[in-house]
């Protein structure tokens, strides 16, 4: 039965993140109000055809197939920089899309700097580009009971990126939670039971960041109104977007939606609430529609069902 339902979430999560990204690509960087998206469109920001997905698809592929290889964040950054210069697991064999502390982390890489101090460390090196790809680090961790061990998984995973502080913790914060969700917690339990876990068990170092993600934490979060939730590129304004948006959608449609109509960085906004979404198993399924419109959809099915051989293995 937990293989089972192993296989429901991972695909549920993996293609969630994949129909968000695709779903928030045409209107990248558009002013929340100035448009309104109801299904899958195309062209717009990128010119795109629809059904498009971008990097934040494209390197959680790279994540995945490098676990599926058993490598190491070297190897992974090997695949970044095949993405980067070589289109490596695009939609059409070029990239289009990148953001640029992850860029700058490529580059350092290719300059000789070893993985774990690639990541930039600086305050404004904060962007959500590490969340929108470590998702598929759950499932490895699904049947890890100590916390610093799974924590060590994920600072590693993210540093080669970004490495500041609160962008360690925002990751933290997310895989924790979709690690509740699993559990089949309702989203409100698994905020109370993450934030209570980083208290009593993160790295001293880290705490004072806890600060930066007050809100979601709060009992009231999820009845603020629209008008106050952000939905920029930075890291603590594109977890509380997607966490909004998932705990004020009664399906996985309506939270997609929300995120996209959101405007600013809709793309990750959306791929992280797909995500989280997908997790959830109150949430109905993922529209048929939105699934056969994914661009090398055979390719990427393909994939993910060496993925989940992986973890069931």
């Amino acid at each position: 039965m937990v293989d089972t339902k192993m296989k429901e979430r991972l695909f549920a999560t993996l293609y969630g993140g994949i129909v968000g990204d695709l779903m928030g690509v045409p209107v990248e960087f558009k002013k929340r109000g100035t448009f309104h998206v109801e299904g899958v469109i195309g062209y717009g920001t990128y010119n795109q055809p629809p059904g498009t997905w971008s990097d934040d698809t494209s390197l959680t592929l790279c994540l995945v197939k490098n676990m599926i290889e058993k490598g190491d964040t070297r190897s992974l950054m090997d695949k970044f920089v095949r993405y980067m210069e070589q289109g490596y697991l695009t939609p059409f064999g070029e990239m289009f899309d990148i953001g640029i502390t992850t860029a700058e982390a490529v580059s350092s890489y290719k300059k000789g700097i070893v993985p774990e101090y690639c990541g930039k460390t600086g305050e404004f090196d904060n962007g959500n580009g590490t969340l929108m790809r470590i998702a598929p680090l759950v499932f490895v961790l699904i049947n890890e009971c100590d916390f610093n061990k799974r924590n060590a998984l994920v600072l590693q995973y993210t540093k080669i990126t970004h490495g500041h502080p609160r962008s360690l913790v925002g990751s933290i914060i997310y895989i924790e939670l979709l690690l509740s969700l699993y559990r089949n917690n309702s989203l409100e339990f698994a905020l109370s039971e993450v934030y209570n876990l980083l208290q009593n068990y993160l790295q001293h170092e880290l705490c004072t960041e806890l600060n930066a993600y007050t809100r979601i934490f709060d009992e009231n979060f999820l009845n603020i109104p629209e008008n106050d939730i952000k939905s920029s590129g930075y890291i603590v304004h594109s977890l509380e977007a997607a966490i909004w948006c998932v705990g004020n959608s009664s399906t996985f449609k309506e939270a997609i939606l929300k995120a996209v109509n959101l405007g600013e960085d809709t793309d990750t906004v959306a791929a992280m609430t797909g995500a989280l979404a997908g997790m959830c198993n109150q949430m109905d399924e993922i529209p048929g529609e939105w699934l056969n419109s994914i661009v090398k959809k055979q390719e990427i099915d393909d994939i993910i069902e060496d993925f989940y051989e992986f973890c069931s293995a």
